[in-house]
């Protein structure tokens, strides 16, 4: 699963501009960093919104360690979703298969690749643990039928693929239930049927 799937898998970098307040000078300063996915070899990546929702700029990192500049070119909010374009030849492209969401069981195995605390191309596993769960977006709104699974999803993780069992999407690693803010076994997934 991991050899078919990480390729599709890259490492998101939003960057802010902030002014010094003695020299006035503008420098960038990374915002922080993410997962997303390719979608397709015209150089779509879906990742979630508040990856990349106050950047003045992005960068997207391909599994092959090439570094492609990233435009916004479309973005649900109210469902923590975003797509990004990159102007990458389709030769290093690859991109992820997607599954369904909508015929998933509870205790179903699950596999959330994503780069948690930066540490790139990273696997972990797990089970569906729950579905319809709701969560709610960055802005406010309830994202509904989401999955909970208790694969390790941390900071960094977010805008990741959670694969199935044969390595074909069916979710959007998006959020965690957390007290300490890492994993706690409690991730949320938005389901592949919200990325279609």
């Amino acid at each position: 699963v991991f050899r078919t799937a990480s390729p599709s898998v890259v490492y998101i970098t939003s960057i802010a501009l902030q002014r010094n307040l003695f020299s006035l000078n503008v420098y960038e300063i990374p915002q922080g960093t993410g997962s997303g996915f390719i979608w397709d070899r015209q150089g779509r990546i879906v990742t979630n919104y508040h990856v990349i929702s106050d950047a003045n700029r992005i960068m997207v990192t391909l599994s092959d360690h090439s570094s492609w500049k990233a435009v916004l070119v479309g973005a649900a909010p109210d469902r923590d979703l975003a797509v990004l374009q990159i102007s990458a030849p389709a030769e290093k492209l690859f991109p992820i298969l997607v599954g369904e969401s909508a015929d998933l069981l509870v205790g179903q195995k699950v596999f959330a690749i994503g780069n948690p605390f930066g540490l790139d191309q990273t696997l972990t596993t797990g089970v569906v643990s729950a579905l319809g769960r709701e969560i709610t977006s960055v802005t406010g709104r309830t994202i509904h039928d989401v999955i909970q699974t208790d694969a390790a999803i941390n900071p960094g993780n977010s805008g990741g693929p959670l694969l199935d069992s044969a390595g074909r999407l069916i979710g959007v690693n998006t959020a965690i239930y957390s007290p300490s803010g890492a994993s706690s076994g409690i991730g949320f997934a938005v389901p592949v049927r919200e990325v279609n």
